[in-house]
């Protein structure tokens, strides 16, 4: 019997087409990394966050003098962090070029050491490049944004070093609380200075 059965079901086997070998899936995008200080990162994330191209979007903090600095410490001055965010993206689908462009259209680059309702050295604004391409274009938008003011573009532009990622509840806060994200950035007054540096329809010239 049991050797019948296994007849059967060699007979069987061979009038069963055998499903194709599953495709090898394709490799993930090539990415880089750009990294801003916009003011506020909850709203820095969510501006990026908008953006094709953009893979994900990280608050820490980053130009300071203290490893592994806490929120509590960064907020309240004196590690000479700035809240920044880093940006993951796909070259393929949005240039460094374009970055810079939505990065320079959601602060105000003539604020020294504050952004909107928000002061302090903590909330400087900057550009912190990764390689030299990023120098040389970050440096060139800034003179191309300097051209449009008369009062002097306080964004700096420095070597990216140590990024140390936010707390859990700081990262894609826009979404975990929305309500309370809104009220903070309509009272910091942040799209309404927008509107006046670069006119209504944010993120363009």
């Amino acid at each position: 019997m049991r050797l019948i059965a296994i007849a059967a079901l060699s007979a069987l086997a061979a009038i069963i087409p055998v499903a194709a070998p599953a495709q090898t899936p394709a490799p993930p995008a090539k990415s880089a990394v750009a990294t801003f200080a916009g003011g506020c990162f909850w709203c820095v994330e969510a501006d990026f966050d908008k953006v094709e191209g953009v893979i994900s979007t990280t608050s820490g903090y980053t130009g300071g003098r203290v490893a592994n600095p806490t929120y509590q410490q960064v907020s309240a001055g004196g590690t000479g962090h700035t809240e920044a965010v880093k940006v993951a993206y796909d070259p393929a689908k949005v240039s460094y070029e374009k970055l810079l462009d939505v990065f320079w259209h959601n602060h105000d680059p003539l604020a020294k050491n504050a952004q909107f309702c928000d002061h302090g050295e903590q909330y400087r604004a900057g550009i912190f490049y990764h390689d030299e391409e990023q120098r040389r274009l970050a440096e060139a938008s800034r003179q191309a944004v300097q051209k449009r003011f008369k009062e002097p573009v306080q964004t700096e532009i420095s070597p990216a070093g140590a990024f140390y990622v936010a707390e859990d509840y700081h990262q894609d806060f826009y979404q975990k609380n929305p309500v309370r994200y809104k009220f903070y950035r309509y009272n910091c007054g942040r799209d309404k200075r927008l509107e006046q540096l670069w006119g209504k329809k944010n993120g363009e010239s």
